[in-house]
């Protein structure tokens, strides 16, 4: 790294990835030392990049907040995860309303070096995901940051809230945490309108207030927990209830938290489930590699000998024996 311009390029790419270094780090990743560096930083603000210097002991460089760089320069391995980043997020639904990810996505690809551009986009036609692709409702980009913002800070917000009855509401809501759960985005807090916890669908929110209010969010309190939980306990059916004789974290790990609860019991795991078909909820258990002891229902008992004899048949049917 003999040329000064290039050091000075690779100042730029440093300051650019870090929040703050000081001009002994600085110096060690250029091979120069600190007079040098205080001139490089130099050349970079009479290019009008606001590179601004703290003093001190504990001092150092970093670029002013706010400023948009012009020249973003990215590393083969930095562009590699910001491509495979987007493809992910369009996959699993966690997108906006705004077509972002597609702008975004192409914008990197045309800047890009030919040298990477066309690995990256045999990358992007080539590759697979296990999984189904996800088609959520998008929320509005704007909504979406207003809530964040919110819940960080603490603040009350007001909502214009349209529900799936097509029922408009204004309100105001704490924030206790944003979740994005199988494609879809939710408010999780306390709503000042029915005086308790409730979840919201972000992308039936319309607009966002900010109120002069601060709350305190309980101790301890998981959102996430909060959403599965509610999302369990959804208008099903049937209720389920299953002990399966089985570690409580193996069988966590097998079975939806949006599906079912699990208690930890001396016998095993007592599972409280909902389900809109017994045949599905057979074919769950019947995936689980422990034994299990159903309590109710006892139609659900039937479900499994009905899998039970479509498995036996299937073992016994020979190749010429194939079904119509």
């Amino acid at each position: 790294m003999s040329h000064p311009l290039t050091r000075v390029l690779t100042l730029l790419e440093l300051l650019q990835s870090h929040a703050r270094l000081t001009g002994t780090e600085l110096a060690e990743r250029l091979d120069t030392d600190v007079r040098t560096v205080r001139r490089y930083t130099a050349h970079l603000r009479e290019l009008g990049i606001p590179v601004e210097a703290e003093r001190g002991r504990h001092g150092g460089y970093r670029l002013a907040r706010g400023y948009r760089m012009p020249p973003l320069v990215l590393t083969n391995d930095e562009a590699l995860a910001v491509v495979l980043g987007l493809l992910a997020a369009e996959r699993s639904g966690m997108g906006t309303a705004a077509p972002a990810s597609a702008g975004a996505l192409a914008k990197i690809e045309r800047v890009l070096p030919h040298a990477l551009r066309e690995p990256l986009a045999a990358m992007r036609e080539t590759l697979s995901f296990t999984a189904n692709a996800v088609i959520g409702q998008a929320p509005g980009t704007g909504v979406l940051l207003a809530l964040a913002h919110a819940s960080r800070a603490r603040t009350t917000v007001g909502i214009s809230h349209q529900s799936w009855r097509q029922e408009h509401t204004e309100r105001d809501i704490d924030p206790y945490g944003v979740v994005f759960h199988t494609g879809r985005w939710y408010v999780v807090g306390h709503d000042h309108l029915r005086d308790s916890l409730r979840t919201f669908r972000i992308d039936r929110i319309a607009s966002v207030t900010s109120r002069a209010d601060s709350f305190t969010a309980p101790v301890g309190f998981d959102p996430v927990a909060h959403l599965t939980s509610t999302l369990a306990q959804g208008p099903y059916r049937w209720q389920v209830e299953v002990t399966i004789h089985g570690p409580l974290d193996e069988i966590a790990r097998r079975l939806p938290r949006s599906v079912v609860t699990l208690t930890a019991q001396p016998t095993g795991v007592l599972m409280h489930a909902r389900a809109e078909r017994l045949d599905g909820m057979a074919h769950l258990l019947a995936s689980l590699e422990w034994p299990f002891t159903i309590h109710h229902p006892d139609e659900l008992r039937q479900a499994l000998k009905d899998l039970a004899a479509q498995l036996i048949a299937a073992a016994q049917r020979g190749p010429e024996e194939l079904p119509q």
